[in-house]
């Protein structure tokens, strides 16, 4: 078979990994020709592509981002995109198709498979809010070098008596901040399914700092909002999916704590060193055993699947049961672990 494999939406630790496995099993054990589009949707639509190999992906599994490359194309808010789409797949004879992407990438593979195409998906997005499957890779990732940047912040919030409030990503769903500001210690967690109360956030702070505690750290995601405010977005352009860039609610909540407590606050925005770098060997592992069920699917011709972790058994899954809706973290590990250990002393 001629299979074809693309990166969507933002990078993430574990992309190449996944390239990887859907190369070298598919040449090695199913005699495959394996071609990879370069850019997402995009190098779908320009019939951008480039010849891969189990020689030339050998050693790609511990680096960072894909070699593919990636973009946010969306076929469907361009003219012509899905026609654009079929043609460059029947002109490179290409029998089954892997996406390898979040939300917005795996939704336009749902509706080119409901249209016919021999689509395979296999999700990824550091942000872990793709229905079905229990995590997805590079999500451990990114917890790791938030938690890393934290322990760091936290010697000079001591060394200086300050409030260090640390932004994450998290768009949606508050699964970077919540598991990094447990593993991290945090006094305080702000995510975006629980709108916060910036009077109690400084009311708790104070609390906290009677304690004879003299630093504190706030991990708060991009998507989090006080209660009755809108979200912080760094501008009122939107992509090809119709996302704003967010940005910008770690300054309003350190402006905040400063004016109301006195405490000298700082911040820190990590940004994209949340995506970059070489993944952990649980995403490695989860991506590796995600390519190898994608091409396993594309030569039992599960069309319009992707791949799942459950009960940590790979399985699949229709494409649109991970898309459309965010998985947005349990309260119950919010209100019970994180709820129990902020605001005190680490």
């Amino acid at each position: 078979m001629r299979v074809g494999i693309l990166t969507g939406g933002g990078d993430c630790p574990g992309l190449n990994a996944v390239i990887r496995a859907v190369v070298t099993k598919g040449e090695r054990q199913y005699g495959d020709e394996v071609v990879g589009f370069r850019n997402g949707w995009a190098g779908v639509m320009e019939g951008d592509v480039m010849p891969l190999s189990a020689e030339r992906c050998r050693d790609i599994l511990p680096l960072g981002g894909t070699i593919l490359g990636t973009s946010r194309a969306n076929p469907y808010a361009t003219e012509g995109g899905p026609e654009a789409v079929r043609a460059t797949l029947e002109r490179e004879a290409i029998d089954g198709l892997v996406a390898v992407g979040g939300d917005d990438t795996l939704g336009v593979a749902g509706k080119l498979a409901a249209e016919g195409a021999s689509v395979i998906g296999v999700p990824k997005t550091i942000d872990n809010d793709l229905g079905v499957t229990e995590v997805t890779f590079g999500f451990h990732t990114a917890v790791q070098t938030a938690t890393e940047a934290i322990d760091r912040l936290r010697t000079t919030a001591e060394s200086h008596h300050r409030v260090m409030v640390v932004e994450v990503m998290g768009r949606h769903a508050g699964w970077i901040a919540t598991y990094a500001g447990i593993a991290g210690g945090a006094t305080e967690i702000l995510i975006p399914e629980e709108p916060f109360s910036m009077s109690d956030l400084c009311e708790r702070l104070l609390a906290h700092h009677n304690r004879d505690v003299s630093a504190s750290i706030v991990v708060v995601a991009e998507g989090a909002r006080p209660q009755g405010g809108e979200v912080i977005t760094q501008t009122d352009q939107r992509d090809a999916f119709g996302h704003v860039r967010l940005g910008g609610i770690s300054r309003v909540v350190a402006d905040e704590i400063e004016a109301r407590t006195g405490f000298e606050t700082r911040l820190t925005v990590l940004g994209h060193v949340q995506r970059g770098g070489t993944p952990t060997a649980f995403d490695r592992v989860l991506a590796t055993r995600f390519g190898i069920a994608a091409i396993d699917a594309i030569h039992d011709g599960r069309w319009g699947q992707a791949t799942v972790l459950q009960s940590n058994e790979i399985n699949l899954a229709p494409l649109t049961d991970l898309t459309g809706t965010a998985k947005l973290v349990d309260r119950d590990l919010f209100e019970t672990v994180a709820g129990a250990l902020v605001s005190l002393p680490g």
